[in-house]
């Protein structure tokens, strides 16, 4: 996002902005925010129709701000809009904290039922082929003609 956009989101002018920036620099890797070269903001202005003639002819470059780098002005800033928008993120960070606590222990459950099922599809199709061996009738011809007699024998 570019400064002014952010100044009007967070209820700030876009000079006072650019002061707090400046005054907490070593809060600001490039990797969070950067300078738009003079070739960049040509380009962004030839691409939107939605700036003010004020902007386009703006002699400072404005600012081009990542997430990380709107995160941390919300927590340099000090207007009511900044303050909320920081305690808004901060909850969301707690949120998707528990939220990846909980996925944790409901994937490794789901891991443990899985292990649990795997076992018992095998027991189970294995007394499936033992019912249907008793059920069938040629394999009960096989079982009760052809055995060999346990138990009580007559002598002749």
């Amino acid at each position: 996002m570019l400064d002014f956009d952010l100044a009007r989101l967070y209820g700030t002018e876009t000079r006072v902005l650019k002061q707090a920036v400046n005054r907490n620099k070593q809060r600001f890797p490039k990797d969070f925010m950067f300078p738009l070269s003079k070739k960049e903001w040509v380009e962004v202005i030839t691409n939107c129709d939605k700036l003010t003639s004020s902007l386009k002819f703006s002699p400072a470059l404005p600012y081009a701000f990542t997430e990380h780098g709107v995160t941390m002005l919300a927590s340099i800033l000090k207007t009511r809009k900044a303050v909320q928008m920081n305690i808004a993120i901060v909850r969301a960070f707690i949120a998707l904290k528990d939220y990846a606590f909980n996925y944790r222990k409901i994937t490794s459950q789901l891991k443990e039922l899985k292990e649990i099922t795997g076992s018992h599809n095998i027991q189970l199709n294995q007394i499936y082929e033992a019912l249907e061996g008793l059920l069938d009738e040629r394999g009960e011809q096989k079982n009760w003609t052809n055995r060999e007699r346990i138990g009580f024998k007559r002598l002749r």
